[in-house]
């Protein structure tokens, strides 16, 4: 698989690398869409290729928010078995007007748009993000209980959506996929050169989250 990575020029940050961040995105895309292909079917096993191929991403890909040093000792992402509980078709909901700029090393400033209101069981309730820039996009991050604890999940909260960026579990009908099991971190998680945006209040749940992608050590 790492055949095909591109080669970034010594002493450059991945983020200012276009080819490589560009290269990054197709795999992250096409590793999405046999997510939803397979997880029609066995959510479990897409989950499976999920971690896999996101392991292989992280270790090897030149864009990797991984430096040097992590690639090194990087024996993998800690990421708990599947847990079909955790997996939601969401009904859209009528969400309060309510507008973020958020402010980026890489990116500048982005603009979102809150659109929609989502509730992942018993667990709480959850913002829709529109990117309101070029492309357009759909963003939900979420930040649980264990956020900051050790052993936890990072503390500044996780993505499960950021379809911009290829990370799209699909819709149900007319209800969008929301699926906790796929929880990630943003690079600013493993590298502080980088700056993403963040769980807010309307992000943010009382309740843990004991599945996806674990704190980076």
């Amino acid at each position: 698989m790492s055949a095909g990575f591109p080669v970034i020029v010594p002493g450059r940050h991945p983020a200012d690398e276009p080819f490589a961040v560009a290269d990054w995105r197709r795999h992250v895309a096409e590793i999405y869409a046999d997510v939803r292909r397979i997880g029609a079917d066995d959510p479990a096993a897409a989950h499976a290729t999920w971690v896999q191929r996101r392991d292989v991403l992280l270790a090897e890909h030149p864009a990797s928010p991984l430096d040097a040093a992590a690639k090194a000792s990087f024996e993998g992402l800690d990421v708990p078995h599947y847990d079909p509980a955790y997996r939601f078709e969401c009904e859209l909901r009528p969400a309060p007007e309510q507008r973020l700029d958020v402010s980026t090393g890489t990116d500048g400033v982005v603009p979102f748009e809150r659109i929609a209101d989502i509730k992942v069981g018993d667990l709480g309730t959850l913002a829709v993000w529109r990117l309101r820039g070029y492309a357009g996009g759909l963003f939900v991050p979420v930040k649980d209980a264990q956020a900051g604890r050790p052993g936890g999940t990072y503390g500044g909260g996780r993505y499960l959506l950021d379809t911009i960026k290829g990370a799209d579990l699909g819709m149900a009908g007319d209800r969008i996929v929301v699926d906790l099991n796929f929880a990630y971190n943003p690079s600013c998680a493993y590298d502080p050169a980088w700056t993403c945006p963040l769980a807010t209040r309307a992000n943010t749940l009382a309740a843990e989250v004991p599945v996806g992608e674990r704190v980076f050590s």
